[in-house]
Order: C-alpha cells, then structure tokens, then sequence
C-alpha cells in the first residue's frame, strides 16, 4: 500500500488494521526477530523505505530485530564494472582475493551503510556491524562436496565460509540499549582472514544463537513453490526435505531452504520466506493475519 493509498483510508479502518496488530505485539513483545534482507527489497527505493519504516515500527512496538543483509545485486554490478564476471556454484558465490576486497567494500561499506542511514532516518538507532567487528562470527573455510561424488570430493570455492562460532554478546549488548544490529555477512578465521559467507546461513544461525522467535527470510519469490509454481503457505521440516529430494527446490533457494531448516530444528519457533517485492512485507507477515510467504514451523 503506499502512502497516498495510507492517508485515503478511512480511520474506522485504520483503527481496526491497529487493533488486529495487537495480540501480535503482546505475543511477540520482547522477542529476538532475525532478518535477512536482500533481492528487490535492497534496489528499489520504494521497497527499501518500507523495510527501513518495518524495522523501526517492530522495535518501537518492543521487539528486538536483527537485521542481515545480502548484497548480490551490488556486488555483481562492482564485478562488472572492473571486468569480472561472477560465478556461482551450488548457491554460493566463487570468492577468489580479488573478488573477497570488492564483496567485502560493497557489504560492509556501501550496503551496510546505506541500510544503517535509512533505518535511523526514520527514527530508529541501527549499528552497522560485520562478522569482524569484536569477532564475533567466526569461520573457516568452506570446502563443497560435489553433487554424486565420493565423500572427500570437494569443490573449492575461494575466501567463502562457514561459520565456526558465533558469539552473540555485541548483539545482545546493542538490543538491550535499543540499538538495532545491521550485520553484514563477512566472517573471520582463526588467523584473521576473511570470509564471504552466504547471508542466508548467518540469518538461520544467528536466529539459532539468539533463541529467535521468528526467522524471516526475504526473496524475490511468493515463497516456497511446489512443481507447479503454486505457493506452499505452511510447511514441516519434512515437507521441506522431500522438495529438496524431489528436486523442486534447487540453487540459490537451498542456502535458503537449509538454513530456514536448520534454523527451525534448533528451537526458533518460526521460519517465514516472504516476497519482499510486497510493500510493507515485514509488517504483514508479523503483524496480521495476512501473510506474504511460507512460514515453516519448527515441528
């Protein structure tokens, strides 16, 4: 809805949408919110100002989101530019050195700061971090099993991670004095290198860490699809393993689909996939009986 659809609707309505908002508040007052944010939602400036008012509406009404950011469009549109071409296998994104300096100046400087500036825009108090601030995500490097292969038959990816260890001390610090934690995701090894981590896996284990009511995760999609292209609205870890068996669920969505259930198996109570092309995502999927998504339960 946008803004001039906003100030048309008649306040009966307004008052009524305000108090279906209500038992969520109450429900979800106190509770840890892990976001990841990324696709359309972080190029198209009507989408990104919506997500910025979300954030702020969801700590001002008491809960403690936690926001991590992707950053694809970004990166590749860099790449480009200095004549490099990027390459993705099995959902991850091949991070040689060169490409590990220009990934880590676009997701900790450019997109980092430009999703802090807006949030606090609007009146929230965002903190930039990345996994190496305090170290507090810590990682090693990632070494892929080739699909059909023996074990040990592993593809090398580059500078990317996987994390070891996450210490969510800084975090639970910036939530206690309001802060809301912009987290980039870059990790760092035991001998200070740097890693390029999929921002799906640090949201799904961040959300662990955090014992997070909710993880939601933001696509460019309605949600999880079946064979048909229909929208799957709830799902079980099970009915998610048996899409990922069956094919249906594949590339760029596995890094997803794994953390969302890694994620729910460890406690966090609810996983939501929403379409982030949908204004005022976050609020919908959080705050009314509307959802925009597939929400995967924890059983």
């Amino acid at each position: 809805m946008t803004e001039k659809a906003t100030r048309q609707v008649a306040p009966a309505l307004k008052a009524e949408i305000l108090a279906e908002a209500l038992p969520y508040i109450q429900r979800f007052f106190d509770k840890t919110i892990v976001i990841k944010y990324g696709g359309n939602a972080m190029t198209d400036p009507q989408l990104k100002d919506c997500f910025a008012r979300d954030v702020v509406l969801l700590k001002l009404v008491g809960m403690n989101p936690v926001v991590v950011h992707g950053g694809g469009p970004q990166i590749e549109s860099l790449l480009q530019r200095v004549g490099k071409k990027g390459e993705f296998i099995q959902g991850m994104r091949v991070t040689d050195a060169e490409t590990m300096d220009l990934v880590e100046m676009v997701l900790g400087g450019q997109v980092n700061k430009e999703i802090v500036n807006l949030i606090n825009q609007h009146g929230g108090k965002a903190v930039g971090l990345t996994g190496k601030d305090a170290g507090f995500i810590r990682a090693r490097k990632l070494l892929m099993q080739k699909k059909d292969a023996p074990p040990g038959d592993v593809i090398d990816v580059g500078q990317v991670g996987q994390i070891t260890g996450i210490d969510p001390s800084l975090i639970s610090f910036l939530d206690k004095g309001d802060f809301i934690p912009v987290i980039a995701p870059i990790g760092v090894g035991e001998g200070g290198e740097t890693y390029n981590i999929n921002a799906d896996v640090v949201a799904g284990k961040l959300a662990e860490i955090l014992h997070a009511e909710k993880l939601v995760l933001l696509t460019n999609t309605p949600g999880v699809l079946d064979e048909n292209g229909k929208l799957l609205t709830g799902l079980t870890p099970r009915e998610i393993d048996e899409l990922v068996a069956n094919g249906t669920l594949s590339g760029g969505m596995l890094p997803k689909i794994g953390s969302a259930l890694d994620a729910a198996r460890s406690g966090v109570q609810s996983v939501h996939v929403i379409d982030g092309r949908v204004e005022h995502c976050l609020l919908l999927e959080i705050l009314t009986d509307h959802g925009v998504g597939t929400m995967i339960k924890s059983k």
